[in-house]
């Protein structure tokens, strides 16, 4: 009977062994990161660190094959979890030892690994896969991934990593990379941070990249081609490094002229901005006739239609601000995208005050103008536009036109602190409109909340416009009343290149 009880006793620890672990506390991540806008994109349970990329394209095929290799933290305990992935696996391993996944959705790779991962522990994700990119669509037809003559551009916002490598694809989660490609003589790569080498073999190169301060997925870029490169250092010491292709046709001279000066403008934007955050800095301009433009980190994508009516420096500061609002202080989420396109926007004021072509309050005024009260443009909240209205051009204008005005309530002194101390304050991190309007009631010790519910959050036209300094509501109200009788503001000089750069982000997604 003894040994019959030993023996029934060792069965129930077997079994107990045997019991899944989602019903002994482990539990799925999450399929998202609950984004108010996009709520299937990023996963729950992990936190990444870096991301090693390591590919092989073949141009005249489209053909790409990948390891990606991933480092991440768990937040729970997890017996299973996803990436964002949308090209075909092939296999899994979790520190070391076989998964099994399945795919789902437009880019859920779920993964089960072989042991259950507890909370707070190391993982080692390998990723293997093959695929061709370009024949790849989601989200009802669309694809980041776009071939050219010579290769192929991947760059999109809000999503473009699930194209070339797998991800916690969501801003909130950012992590250094590594990315090495291989690719047939005489083809080029292009990507983020800084070409760390170079090595030839048997008719093959591999470029390799590493962009060592924490980077969203969506800001991650690749170009594929044959490339112009120059190279040089701002006069405060940043490394600079630009990429044309080789066949921009008419485009070419005007490409050149605007983002040859990016040395110049990053040195000009860290006077208002602070020290530039990362290690390198620059732009590529592929054979794509695309008239968009991305700040993909430390290497702005640019499209050759940028151009196609002459240099345009005003795009290049725009997407050269971003490297401070949107990219070293990213957004915590979508809805948040005011944080990222008004300051661009404004550092365009800005960069016209500069170039004597307008100031700030002139292209704040005339913006207020030229929208009647019923305009469509007044019912867009920058600050909650929704995912249908996230890249509006009201975001752009309006968002710009509400930072003036916060201008004028503080005072340029104070303005110009919060301008330099906010991305010095939050670099490498996340952040929230309410955050930045703690930390502007902060330095500016007055209360700001119905300044910015006004301008941002209010889906109606103000009644005031951005009151100048010195200057009153009445006053204000007059001028309004005078420009509703015929007399509007002076165009500004600069203000049909503010609006062409304005237009860069019409077409990420």
């Amino acid at each position: 009977m003894r040994k019959r009880l030993i023996v029934s006793a060792a069965s129930a620890l077997s079994l107990l062994l045997a019991v899944p672990a989602s019903a002994s506390g482990f539990q799925p991540g999450a399929d998202g990161v609950g984004d108010p806008y996009y709520p299937t994109l990023g996963n729950g349970g992990y936190d990444v660190s870096h991301y090693d990329i390591r590919l092989k394209y073949q141009p005249a095929t489209d053909e790409l094959e990948g390891t990606a290799t991933i480092l991440a933290t768990t937040t729970q305990d997890l017996s299973r979890f996803n990436l964002d992935f949308a090209l075909k696996v092939s296999e899994v391993l979790v520190n070391g030892r076989p998964a099994t996944f399945a795919t789902s959705g437009d880019q859920e790779l779920e993964i089960t690994p072989a042991r259950p991962l507890t909370k707070g522990s190391q993982a080692t994700v390998v990723v293997r896969y093959k695929d061709v990119p370009s024949t790849v669509e989601k989200y009802g037809g669309y694809s980041a991934w776009r071939r050219t003559p010579d290769g192929a551009v991947v760059a999109g916002e809000p999503v473009s990593a699930g194209w070339w490598f797998p991800s916690n694809d969501h801003p909130s989660d950012k992590a250094t990379f590594d990315v090495s490609v291989l690719v047939p003589n005489g083809t080029q790569v292009v990507s983020n941070g800084v070409l760390t080498g170079t090595s030839s073999q048997a008719g093959w190169t591999r470029f390799s990249w590493r962009e060592n301060k924490p980077q969203a997925t969506y800001l991650a870029a690749l170009a594929i081609g044959k490339f112009d490169v120059t190279r040089d250092v701002t006069a405060k010491g940043v490394p600079v490094y630009n990429a044309y292709s080789k066949d921009l046709g008419d485009n070419a001279a005007a490409a050149r002229a605007s983002v040859e000066r990016t040395g110049e403008l990053v040195d000009w934007l860290s006077g208002y901005f602070g020290e530039y955050p990362f290690s390198s800095v620059g732009g590529f301009v592929p054979n794509l006739q695309a008239g968009g433009a991305l700040e993909t980190q430390t290497r702005v994508f640019y499209g050759q239609g940028m151009f196609a009516r002459g240099s345009n420096t005003a795009v290049v500061v725009h997407e050269l601000a971003h490297q401070w609002y949107g990219d070293s202080v990213s957004l915590s989420r979508w809805s948040d995208i005011w944080l990222n396109e008004g300051f661009a926007q404004y550092a365009q004021f800005l960069w016209s005050e500069h170039e004597n072509e307008g100031t700030a309050q002139e292209l704040a005024d005339y913006i207020y103008a030229s929208h009647p009260a019923d305009d469509p443009f007044w019912t867009v909240k920058p600050g909650d536009p929704g995912d249908e209205n996230q890249f509006d051009i009201a975001v752009y204008h309006r968002g710009a036109v509400a930072i003036q005005a916060l201008r004028n309530t503080v005072g340029d002194d104070t303005f110009f602190r919060i301008l330099k101390g906010w991305p010095t304050e939050r670099r490498y991190g996340n952040a929230t409109i309410p955050e930045f309007q703690a930390y502007a009631e902060r330095i500016s010790g007055r209360s700001l909340g119905d300044l910015l519910n006004t301008w941002l959050f209010t889906p109606a036209k103000p009644p005031v416009g951005p009151v100048p300094n010195g200057g009153t509501a009445p006053a204000a109200a007059a001028a309004a009343a005078d420009r509703s009788a015929g007399q509007p503001p002076a165009e500004p000089k600069s203000w049909k290149k503010i609006q062409d750069a304005a237009s860069v982000h019409a077409n990420r997604k």
